[in-house]
């Protein structure tokens, strides 16, 4: 009788763990669908500048103030996970979206469409209300990934590259709820209104997540082999007898597990003085820095162009071009992630907890290649802009090639790091790199900004190739740079990532 209940008990105890545990990936779908809500900037950027009369450099920094809230943060936020949950950066996202979101359509809605220059009192409050949005995004962002490889740490691949790739499809998603219920055919996209909606709806999203997203505690069934024989991670005498003698030598030929290269130092001065640590950086400076000024930029690159209509069809309005560019970047984005990462697994050696690499040495590429090849996509996507753009129709290349390099560098900088320097640790490595976009995001995009207003009269938005051409020419040379320090890498790293 007693064993009857035990059984009965313990299976009430798993069903009831499925359910927490379904309703926890509801919720992790649903926060990284909603966390990239501060990209779709780019939709409101032409009704800010007909109603606020904002310029280039205004835009810009309001823009940037939306990215760059993510990334000062990331070490504190990582800490909160750790400590508290994700749970608790769930809350914490929902009171930044709902806070910045509805502040943002307060200040517009307070705002008389009949002015003449813009305020700089209501250009201050834009900016510290989208930082306050992109804060949390960053939160939104550790909520869903932390929750989705803590419930699920045999899969952690598989729960990682399914919440970040969400989170990459975000920007199309409230686009397609932007351009559906809330644009109109003659007056385009009715700000207020959309970041109304956005406040309430990643606030709601976010607060649903307070109550779901927890850690999910294993089912208690005593792991009998562990229990008996505690040494036996210790000492397995299975795999031993595989590592070592004879047959080690057929071992190493079938599976080629080889061990990595001995890491030179665990400090952050020890990595300071790599050279290739440095290299990586300037790298990423250029990959990420100006991929995210195109990302946050993309609707005055839209707006600075001629629509193109034939004899048949109506050219498309301003927002929907600048909407259909948005969901190529999202859509590219999403699908490089999902291309690239199990592409890299495969044909890369892949970095374990025991510092060994697993090389399938018959299809070996290094991880190198993959950010050689991103580098190269933006080379030939900005000189595809200096070269062959001159009408919106043009710029699905950018959008495309931006895309392609900025989801593929982000998917294989972790495996990238893991293998260059070890896991042990991994997290602060990979929040260090991070501060190449910090750093690189605004001084691409106030190069950008700049040389538009320098090409724009009365404050206007800048019309014309002119606008961006010589900010593309420049990029187009840097990127070839870049080139040159991918191949450093990959000659010094050739055999260990």
């Amino acid at each position: 009788m007693l064993q009857a209940l035990s059984v009965q008990f313990q299976s009430q105890r798993t069903h009831l763990r499925r359910a927490r545990l379904a309703l926890a990936c509801v919720s992790i779908a649903a926060n990284a669908l909603c966390g990239g809500s501060v990209f779709t900037f780019p939709l409101m950027s032409p009704a800010l500048v007909d109603h606020l009369k904002l310029t280039q450099p205004q835009l810009t920094t309001i823009a940037l103030a939306g990215m760059m809230g993510q990334y000062p943060f990331a070490a504190m936020i990582g800490k909160v996970v750790d400590k508290y949950g994700p749970w608790a950066c769930s809350i914490i996202a929902s009171c930044l979206f709902f806070a910045g979101f509805g502040l943002f359509a307060k200040e517009i809605a307070n705002t008389p469409d009949d002015i003449i220059v813009p305020s700089a009192s209501t250009f201050h409050h834009l900016t510290i209300y989208l930082f306050i949005a992109g804060l949390g995004a960053a939160f939104s962002y550790f909520s869903s990934l932390f929750a989705a490889c803590k419930n699920f740490p045999d899969f952690i691949g598989i729960a990682s590259g399914t919440s970040i790739t969400l989170f990459g499809l975000s920007p199309m998603f409230i686009s397609i709820l932007a351009s559906r219920f809330f644009s109109h055919p003659d007056e385009g996209l009715d700000v207020t209104r959309f970041l109304q909606f956005l406040a309430l709806f990643c606030g709601a999203v976010h607060l649903f997540g307070a109550f779901t997203l927890h850690i999910i505690p294993l089912p208690e069934d005593p792991p009998s082999v562990v229990l008996e024989d505690p040494e036996g991670s210790v000492q397995i005498d299975e795999q031993t007898a595989l590592l070592h003698g004879k047959r080690n030598h057929t071992a190493e030929v079938e599976t080629g597990i080889v061990v990595a290269s001995p890491i030179k130092g665990s400090s952050v001065f020890d990595l300071a003085k790599d050279r290739c640590f440095w290299a990586l950086v300037f790298v990423l400076f250029v990959i990420l820095g100006s991929s995210e000024m195109v990302i946050s930029n993309i609707g005055t690159i839209v707006l600075s162009l001629a629509s193109q209509a034939s004899g048949t069809t109506v050219a498309p309005s301003s927002d929907v071009a600048t909407a259909t560019q948005v969901r190529f970047l999202s859509v590219t984005n999403t699908l490089s992630r999902l291309v690239i990462g199990p592409l890299a697994d495969f044909v890369s050696p892949t970095a374990t907890a025991s510092g060994a690499q697993n090389i399938p040495r018959r299809r070996h590429v290094s991880r190198v290649a993959f950010l050689f090849f991103s580098i190269l996509v933006l080379v030939l996507t900005y000189l595809w802009m200096v070269l062959g753009v001159r009408s919106q129709v043009d710029l699905w290349a950018l959008s495309i090639g931006v895309g392609i390099a900025y989801g593929s560098v982000f998917t294989i900088l972790p495996s990238l790091v893991s293998s260059a320097w070890g896991i042990e640790n991994l997290g602060r490595n990979f929040g260090i790199l991070t501060y190449a976009p910090f750093l690189g995001t605004p001084a691409f995009s106030y190069f950008y900004a700049f040389n538009a207003a320098s090409h724009s009269s009365d404050g206007v938005v800048c019309k014309g190739v002119e606008c961006w051409s010589t900010t593309f020419s420049l990029y187009t040379v840097i990127a070839i740079a870049a080139c040159g320090v991918t191949g450093y890498l990959w000659r010094s790293w050739r055999d260990q990532v």
